[in-house]
């Protein structure tokens, strides 16, 4: 079967709201309705036209089972649309792009609505192995004597419960948190600390001046909670942040001396973001104006304790394929997981015994130069809203070679769990 041609043709994404310790205002499905209706709404296609709705999210709320089927019903498609959830950790909104890519290129669907959410402020409290244990017993208690037996097992420590984030981000396999991992890769690419810090604070400073600039206008649209609230931009941002401020920040996970800090990691966010992928036939059908052709896409993956290598994984079969060099790529979105482990990513495909001896690059690899590096700042600044991350790059991506005239660029992301995942697109 012939492969047909799959493009990008709009998305939208919400503000990325930081969480503060509390619920935010949005749960994962009020996002993704928050960003998709309006999108929806300057379409020249019938919402009718929508014949599959994929979603990624990881923290799914206990009132939204398959968030994707919520979400479509809420923004009026037709019940009779499939919708489902998909789930790969921080790679999850891309893994909507991908799934949604290979549905149209297949042939068996025409308009594809793919996106991810995620409102890590309502992570949900985890109860400790014994207080459920505890509970249990309460539960299955029948008599007063048993009763009160029962609560005398309580232990002051079954009322402190896990933070399910916390334990989210640290892998079952080898016990690291990321940010472990990524100081990790500082020591082994030699990343220095203000190498780091100085990396985040270019962050900061690339997304507000594309904010100032409006160059975010259609990108991110305003989202209006039920009390009445409007959140217009990014309220993580910080364009005045200096190196000299960040140097003042201790180590998160290796003190004194790691590289790894709150100031050059990305920061825990609600956001969603949606894309609307159709084949060459419903651009022709409807008159409408793509941004950028997909054209390749690839997963990778490595040892977890090293996770953060993931997009040079998955950026090494896109460029075998595409016969491309590193230099000939025009714009890179990677993912800000960590400042340290973008800038081990950059090192690494530098590297040539890595480039050519591992992942088999034969000349190819090469240093990506800063100024085609996430040329509007990124989840540093940002925030990484870990279902919705993989969508938004690939969405600014396509924005970003639109504005500047590029060709083709690549969207790629380190993924918990030792994986990486990336999109390669062409300006169309």
């Amino acid at each position: 079967m012939n492969q047909r041609p799959v493009y990008l043709v709009d998305g939208a994404r919400t503000p990325f709201i930081k969480a503060r310790g509390r619920p935010g205002p949005f749960t994962p499905v009020d996002l993704a309705v928050q960003c998709g209706r309006p999108l929806l709404l300057r379409q020249d296609f019938p919402v009718s036209a929508i014949d599959l709705v994929i979603l990624g999210c990881v923290n799914v709320v206990a009132d939204e089972m398959n968030p994707a089927r919520v979400a479509a019903l809420r923004l009026g498609i037709s019940d009779e649309t499939p919708a489902f959830t998909v789930q790969i950790n921080c790679g999850s909104g891309m893994q909507s792009l991908d799934t949604g890519f290979r549905a149209i290129e297949d042939g068996t669907h025409e308009i594809v609505l793919a996106g991810g959410t995620e409102a890590l402020s309502q992570s949900p409290l985890v109860l400790r192995r014994g207080a459920v244990e505890w509970f249990a017993a309460l539960n299955r208690a029948r008599s007063v004597g048993d009763r009160a037996k029962a609560f005398a097992g309580l232990k002051p420590g079954y009322l402190k419960p896990v933070i399910g984030l916390e334990r989210g981000l640290t892998d079952p396999i080898t016990d690291l948190n990321m940010g472990q991992t990524a100081e990790i890769l500082a020591h082994f690419f030699d990343v220095s600390r203000r190498e780091a810090d100085a990396y985040a604070v270019e962050s900061h400073r690339r997304l507000g001046e594309a904010t100032k600039n409006g160059w975010l206008k259609d990108e991110m649209l305003p989202a209006v909670a039920r009390d009445g609230r409007a959140f217009d931009h990014d309220d993580g941002i910080r364009p005045a942040t200096t190196v000299q401020d960040l140097a003042r920040l201790r180590p998160a996970f290796e003190k004194p001396y790691g590289k790894v800090t709150p100031g050059n990691s990305s920061q825990i966010t609600d956001g969603a973001s949606w894309v609307v992928l159709a084949s060459e036939a419903a651009v022709e059908t409807y008159g409408l104006e793509p941004l950028a052709r997909i054209v390749d896409s690839a997963w990778g993956g490595l040892d977890p304790s090293i996770m953060g290598l993931g997009p040079v994984t998955a950026v090494a079969p896109i460029l075998r394929r595409q016969q491309m060099s590193v230099d000939e790529v025009d714009l890179w979105e990677l993912n800000e997981a960590f400042a340290a482990q973008v800038l081990s990513c950059v090192a690494a495909l530098d590297q040539p015994e890595i480039a050519d001896g591992v992942l088999g690059l034969e000349g190819k690899g090469g240093r990506i130069e800063r100024d085609r590096l996430n040329v509007d700042g990124g989840a540093i600044a940002l925030g990484h809203p870990v279902g919705t991350s993989g969508n938004r790059i690939t969405l600014h991506l396509a924005n970003a070679l639109k504005r500047l005239g590029g060709k083709r660029g690549i969207a790629t992301q380190c993924i918990g769990g030792g994986l990486g995942g990336a999109m390669m697109l062409e300006a169309a």
